[in-house]
């Protein structure tokens, strides 16, 4: 259970970083280079977001493992001892 609470907190730091970096950082679009690969990449990547909804979508995850974990041990108690490490 620790290994989950660990893990969906450094998944929910790295949203938050993702968006305070999305939104403080404005971008101006009029100079790019269609040519770079740079400014393809931040192009399709950076200016979609969509490493902030990578995260979102990973924490929702989750937060549904942890719950299932719990509904788990709940139900099941002696079952999920002799599962869980």
């Amino acid at each position: 259970m620790s290994i989950l609470v660990v893990n969906q907190s450094v998944i929910d730091m790295l949203a938050s970083l993702f968006v305070v970096a999305t939104y403080s950082y404005s971008a101006d679009v009029t100079g790019l280079n269609h040519d770079s690969i740079h400014d393809q990449f931040f192009c399709r990547f950076w200016l979609t977001k969509r490493p902030l909804w990578i995260m979102l979508i990973t924490s929702t995850f989750g937060i549904l493992l942890t719950t299932l974990s719990r509904y788990v041990a709940v139900i099941y108690p002696l079952r999920y001892k002799q599962v869980s490490i």
